[in-house]
């Protein structure tokens, strides 16, 4: 099992590093979810989010399609879209990722795979993953 603490990494980089383990037949488990950094301004990336998550936008609001705001799905929906959901062998994948808010107590006392160099540049802009779902209505 490889347990993932992304706090202050960046998505893409911890979403292709999961979905390159549960390609190869690892359990992943992410916690801290909302605490992930997405790079860019905040207004480009509310814009971004914003556009996705309107319904109104996409046609008839009744059909769908329908995004969750949680952290925790919108990391889990980031791994699911680097592997070939369409075969068998990205579904049995995406099966192998967990995604938390916070650290369940189960997770608490295992030892983490050091991510470091997934770090977020403090000199780049960047807004955590949870202020932004915040701003989109989440509520958790």
């Amino acid at each position: 099992m490889v347990l993932v603490n992304a706090d202050g990494l960046v998505m893409g980089r911890v979403a292709s590093f999961c979905a390159k383990k549960a390609l190869e037949k690892e359990e992943v488990v992410v916690v801290n979810a909302e605490k992930v950094v997405l790079t860019g301004t905040k207004n480009d990336l509310l814009h971004k989010y914003k556009t996705k998550f309107d319904r109104n936008v996409k046609g008839n609001p009744e059909h769908g399609p329908k995004f969750s705001r949680m952290p925790d799905r919108v990391m889990r929906s980031s791994i699911r879209g680097m592997v070939p959901i369409k075969r068998k062998t990205g579904k049995d994948a995406i099966a192998r990722v967990k995604v938390f808010i916070g650290t369940p107590a189960k997770y608490k006392d295992q030892e983490v795979v050091d991510l470091s160099k997934f770090k977020v540049d403090e000199t780049r802009r960047y807004v955590v993953l949870g202020e932004l779902t915040k701003l989109l209505g989440a509520k958790w």
